[in-house]
């Protein structure tokens, strides 16, 4: 990948790393993406069970949280981070990708709708309601989240993809503020549920997705918080 995406550097780690380590990591990389000391990046990883809330989170929403609760300063509401499932933080310099925020939020969500297409799965946009949705036995559920900060015209955070995490860990909250609609995975979808085949196909459409930046914003339509 590191080829396909200079001067982007592609990171993955295989261990859990700790919200908050994650976090310092982000915005030490920001800062010196903003300085010209280091390059951009895309960065997989998990965490080990959490609950973060977003610039909208309602604390009604959270139910029963049986894990730690971290504020956040990414957009959105309250969400679960947990083994199983695909954390993607970007760090991106959109200084130099068209300074447009609602452009990197519809080309990040098409990132990962055009991933899950390679695995079989037809996910998409719902008016209205933020995330990533698929149909699950008929039913629209959530199987990703984006949640992104834009600091200086650097990103922070990204997107989480449910690839084979315990549904049942989201039972604590109301996952982004959505009462009415369950959440899925990959795995309760049938299909393949590795992480490194997830990756593999975000690798397959990672070009497509940093060319879709700096585009016409009059088609992308969408908020920063998602």
């Amino acid at each position: 990948m590191a080829s396909e995406l200079d001067p982007v550097e592609w990171r993955v780690d295989a261990a859990p790393v700790p919200y908050q380590e994650a976090v310092a990591d982000m915005e030490s990389r920001a800062a010196a993406i903003r300085e010209g000391r280091a390059r951009e990046r895309v960065w997989l990883l998990e965490h080990p069970p959490l609950y973060t809330g977003g610039t909208s989170a309602d604390p009604a929403d959270l139910r029963s949280p049986a894990f730690p609760v971290i504020a956040t300063g990414r957009g959105g509401r309250y969400t679960y981070h947990g083994p199983g499932q695909r954390i993607g933080y970007l760090s991106l310099d959109l200084a130099a990708r068209g300074r447009d925020v609602r452009c990197f939020v519809h080309a990040l969500e098409g990132w990962v709708i055009d991933a899950l297409a390679h695995l079989g799965v037809a996910a998409f946009r719902a008016e209205g309601r933020v995330g990533i949705w698929t149909l699950d036995r008929g039913r629209e559920a959530k199987i990703g989240a984006i949640g992104v900060r834009v600091k200086r015209w650097v990103t922070l955070h990204g997107f989480s993809v449910n690839v084979h995490p315990d549904l049942s860990h989201f039972g604590g909250i109301v996952p982004c503020g959505l009462p009415d609609y369950p959440v899925t995975s990959l795995a309760a979808l049938g299909r393949d549920a590795s992480l490194e085949t997830f990756d593999a196909a975000l690798a397959l459409c990672a070009r497509q997705f940093l060319d879709r930046l700096g585009r016409d914003s009059s088609a992308c339509g969408r908020e920063i918080e998602a």
